[in-house]
């Protein structure tokens, strides 16, 4: 794929459109806030696929996805409907992959999307790598899976909706989240327990 390219849409609450994968130069453009469309190739893993990628990284074996400029997205496709390339993908919630996050920012991973607040030693790693954090829409499964084009499964098929899928998306809406300068935007909400 080629370089990030960016570009605003008038109005307030600008959207960015946003070519993946994200280049270095295109995450330290991006502020905390920032609505965004994605368009491109990512990848969905969720905790499973996460396990197997730590298990496999811990004993220095080859990965089966390449994760280098990657965009990890936190979902586990349904089967799609006839007619129509995925079902709903929806976001899960972020920190139940946080003792995998730091590993896999140290491996090149541009970004990451959930939905929910990430723990302060994950946002430390994520500054430190170079990766940003964006939220999906929670509840609108249905809504972003019309936004796919194309589905493949990447690894581990066994694992079915929990397998790592590749995902060609066009005009995905995320939220910047987390960025490379340490914004945040959770830090209006009040502290959880």
């Amino acid at each position: 794929m080629g370089k990030s390219e960016m570009s605003d849409h008038g109005g307030e609450q600008e959207e960015k459109r946003v070519r993946l994968p994200l280049t270095m130069d295109a995450r330290k453009g991006l502020k905390a806030g920032d609505r965004l469309l994605l368009s491109g190739r990512l990848i969905t893993a969720r905790d499973q696929a996460h396990r197997r990628l730590l298990d496999a990284l811990e004993k220095g074996e080859p990965l089966p996805v390449e994760l280098r400029d990657e965009t990890i997205y936190y979902a586990g496709p349904s089967p799609a409907p006839a007619g129509k390339p995925a079902g709903s993908v929806g976001p899960t919630t972020a920190a139940r992959m946080d003792p995998y996050t730091a590993h896999l920012a140290a491996e090149g991973v541009a970004a990451f999307i959930g939905k929910g607040p990430r723990s302060p030693g994950v946002r430390r790693a994520l500054r430190e790598h170079g990766s940003i954090y964006l939220v999906g829409v929670g509840g609108a499964a249905a809504l972003l899976g019309s936004k796919v084009r194309a589905i493949r499964v990447a690894a581990y098929e066994e694992l079915g909706p929990e397998a790592v899928y590749e995902l060609e998306v066009e005009d995905f809406p995320v939220v910047v989240a987390y960025d490379l300068a340490g914004g945040d935007v959770f830090s209006h909400l009040p502290p959880t327990a």
